[in-house]
């Protein structure tokens, strides 16, 4: 039986794909993270800060991985303007001492996958017509962005000197959360479930939204897929949609008729008007390609808080 170490493992995407991991009877499952969540009681839970490299280091002499899928991260782009040290730690800093580790004590890795980002491209697209490819230029406009690019690096770095068994999956605005209602997508379908007026930041932004189940599917698709190993891959449904559109949207699905406000939260310092990402490498490489559209997967999120109130 192989195992899998997957860090992050009570996040968002993450308590998706340990569920979907342990499906599978033959992989022993294991997880980092400090706090708790759904992965309880299906993985094995180690409480391990990844930013402390010695714990992390015995860690992984311990469990000899034969996959590691490295999703823990601080994935808030607002949070990370005024949190840059605590970001850069906890996305740059403990993948150095993760990835290490994996080398110098675990020399049968298999793979490692790593969580990227498209927000690594940052403002490298200024209008609709166009989509990132995973050789558009990075051009990180937050902290977040700036800590995926030189983890990112990093690994190629150790793939150069080590051959290191590296795949980074660059995802779009992943949406579908439970436990939060602090993104975009959830924050929007719940300001209008709740039927007040919906405070709402910049109408004309253009993002591509993938549905939690989708980016789930590429892990599994590229975990063990020799096409994956030293590749970077966007995830993403190659359609772009504006905030106003995707609102508007969220608004029919739940028949509201509130007043949308826009431009009353606080403007980043710097955001990217247009991320909108080409899958066909996804799609050659991992035969991944996404199966829900923006409003079934609305449709999904909006049930799911419908239920919760």
């Amino acid at each position: 039986m192989e195992k899998i170490l997957v860090t992050g493992a009570n996040g968002f995407v993450g308590e998706n794909l340990v569920s979907r991991l342990c499906q599978d009877k033959n992989f022993e499952v294991h997880g980092i993270d400090e706090k708790p969540g759904d992965a309880e009681g299906r993985a094995v839970i180690h409480r391990v800060d990844l930013t402390e490299y010695q714990n992390v280091s015995n860690l992984v002499k311990q469990l000899q991985p034969d996959y590691v899928i490295h999703l823990a991260a601080l994935t808030s782009v607002s949070y990370s303007y005024d949190h840059y040290i605590e970001v850069a730690n906890a996305n740059y800093t403990a993948t150095v001492n993760l990835a290490e580790s994996c080398h110098r004590e675990a020399p049968n890795l298999k793979q490692f996958i790593f969580t990227g980002s498209t927000e690594e491209h940052g403002v490298a697209l200024s209008d609709r017509s166009k989509k990132l490819t995973e050789e558009s230029e990075f051009r990180p406009n937050s902290p977040y962005a700036v800590s995926k690019v030189a983890a990112e690096l990093y690994l190629k770095y150790m793939d150069a000197a080590y051959s290191f068994p590296y795949t980074v999956l660059r995802a779009v605005n992943t949406y579908g959360r439970k436990r939060s209602a602090s993104f975009f997508i959830e924050r929007t379908v719940t300001q209008m479930l709740a039927h007040g007026d919906v405070m709402l930041g910049d109408p004309d932004v253009v993002r591509d939204w993938l549905y939690i189940d989708d980016h789930v599917n590429a892990y599994i698709k590229a975990l063990g897929n020799r096409n994956a190993l030293r590749q970077a891959i966007i995830i993403s449904t190659g359609k772009g949609y504006s905030t106003r559109e995707t609102a508007e949207l969220a608004a029919r699905l739940t028949s509201f008729r509130g007043t949308i406000k826009w431009n009353t939260i606080p403007h980043r310092p710097l955001d990217a008007k247009v991320i909108i990402g080409d899958n066909s490498k996804a799609k050659r490489l991992l035969g991944w390609e996404p199966q829900y559209s923006l409003e079934e997967g609305l449709k999904k999120t909006i049930e799911y808080w419908k239920a919760k109130r």
